[in-house]
């Protein structure tokens, strides 16, 4: 069974220089660890999930015009995730907010190629199905 996410999660990007932490806003009323507990659709970019410092995607359009402006040296540039489609797959078995719980083995995508994964849960006590 994987591990329950919650505020103050560690994430990190395939593509970025530097951890993050999970932002979960109170709205879904649940705790975990006595922090609120994530569900799928908390990630939204830059509130969310914040910036894991510099971005190295060379999809990325601002990676992409300093690597060019660099005569081809890939350039990297500040990171500013942009994650359109929900935390997958979750934890059906276990709703929150009527959305299905995150749990510690979900990833989330990038638009500009990124994978985004949890490296620390943000608590080490609630397991889920």
């Amino acid at each position: 069974m994987a591990m329950q996410v919650c505020h103050g999660a560690v994430l990190q990007c395939s593509f970025g220089v530097a951890p993050s932490q999970l932002v979960v806003t109170p709205e879904n009323r649940v705790m975990t660890g006595g922090v609120p507990a994530a569900n799928i659709m908390d990630n939204v970019s830059m509130v969310n999930v914040q910036s894991f410092g510099m971005c190295m995607c060379p999809a990325n359009p601002a990676v992409a015009a300093a690597t060019t402006a660099a005569l081809g040296v890939l350039t990297p540039m500040p990171c500013v995730p942009v994650t359109p489609a929900p935390w997958a797959p979750g934890a059906p078995n276990a709703l929150i907010a009527n959305m299905p719980a995150l749990d510690s083995t979900s990833q989330l995508m990038c638009i500009w190629g990124g994978v985004i994964q949890i490296v620390f849960p943000g608590q080490t006590t609630q397991m889920i199905p």
